[in-house]
């Protein structure tokens, strides 16, 4: 007799559990599609529980269409979505407007170079790998998310534009800073940095939103792509 087909999120390979993935790289590191799948727990017959997240996502137009349904709009739209985590998705969007209303005030606001460096150069000035993060800005220039779209090598095949603009576009971002580290600690950016900064300025275009920056970090360092003219 074959093995039951299971879409429990324990099934999964231990190092592609989104519960695994946001106790060993934090919660930012995850997208929209994985966390949902933490509340969601399974997937149905025709969905595994991650291709049950994004669908609901797509189906309902991204986070704000998610947020803006009441659980019976959501559970009429969405397949296989009962009450229970219905509900479940729901509260956790209602808390995280609650919690973007308290700390609007308190987000930073983006006016120059210097001031992406003092947000992140803390946290990625001593990193021994390379990470790529995007800053999402409204249209005040204050910081919505600072999201981690890779780590690793930073070269062509990992700094993809879908992954670069994917938040922006769930969250409604005006503009985004790219922002990524030296580990040798020298910001001096490479003839790869440029042509990579170049091909995302392009495919913003495309998806109507504006690179403002590349902000390369090193130690107690960092050298802006804009400021030097490199960005054109």
């Amino acid at each position: 007799m074959p093995e039951p087909y299971s879409t429990a999120m324990r099934e999964m390979a231990e190092n592609d559990r989104p519960r695994e993935r946001l106790v060993n790289l934090g919660a930012r590191a995850l997208s929209s599609s994985e966390l949902i799948a933490i509340i969601l727990s399974t997937g149905t017959k025709e969905y595994s529980v991650l291709s049950f997240a994004d669908h609901i996502i797509r189906q309902m137009g991204g986070l704000r269409g998610i947020g803006s349904a009441s659980p019976n709009e959501l559970m009429d739209r969405i397949k296989g979505l009962g009450p229970a985590k219905a509900s479940q998705i729901l509260a956790a969007i209602e808390l995280g407007k609650r919690l973007g209303t308290v700390d609007a005030e308190n987000r930073p606001t983006i006016t120059q170079p210097g001031d992406v460096a003092n947000l992140l150069m803390p946290e990625m000035r001593d990193l021994m790998q390379e990470q790529l993060r995007v800053l999402l800005l409204d249209t005040k220039n204050k910081v919505i998310r600072n999201v981690l779209v890779t780590q690793g090598l930073l070269d062509s095949s990992l700094a993809h534009a879908r992954e670069c603009f994917r938040e922006a576009i769930i969250a409604s971002a005006r503009s985004i800073i790219i922002v990524h580290n030296h580990p040798s600690g020298d910001p001096s950016p490479s003839q790869a940095d440029i042509s990579i900064t170049k091909r995302l300025v392009e495919a913003g275009k495309v998806v109507d939103i504006d690179i403002i920056d590349h902000v390369i970090i090193g130690h107690n360092t960092w050298v802006s792509l804009k400021s030097k003219g490199l960005m054109d």
